[in-house]
């Protein structure tokens, strides 16, 4: 960022929330001054297995899945790019930018084919739920 950033984009960063299992986070990056539009979502990158664990659900995971997906269609509507990022760009960030994609193009399944990435399968669906669900309101 240091050597400049991308005009006309949309930033969804995602970052973790204090845990018990994980007591020094990192702080979400600031983009201030940087991007047109930010979105920050602090959530855990769990499996659905051990959402109990963490006295969640799958119904109170990711509760700003609506918000979101708003972003998501204004940013895109208003013909920004979208950057998702989150700590290591795989995960979280994948599952974000493959719901997108999907939503968009259709072809959200080549970022789970990617071997690079690993997307968050309740991230995805969460975001891919809520933006098909903003189509009924």
């Amino acid at each position: 960022m240091e050597d400049g950033f991308p005009q006309n984009t949309a930033v969804i960063s995602f970052y973790d929330p204090p845990s018990k299992r994980m007591k020094n986070t990192l702080p979400p990056v600031d983009y201030k001054g940087k991007a047109d539009r930010v979105f920050y979502v602090q959530v855990h990158d769990i499996d659905p297995e051990i959402l109990p664990d963490y006295g969640l659900t799958v119904d109170t995971y990711l509760p700003e899945a609506d918000r979101l997906a708003d972003f998501i269609r204004k940013a895109h509507d208003d013909g920004l790019d979208i950057l998702c990022q989150c700590e290591y760009g795989q995960s979280r960030s994948a599952a974000c930018a493959a719901a997108i994609a999907e939503y968009y193009d259709h072809n959200g399944i080549e970022i789970f084919a990617d071997y690079r990435y690993y997307p968050n399968q309740l991230v995805y669906h969460k975001i891919i739920d809520a933006l098909y669900k903003g189509e009924f309101k």
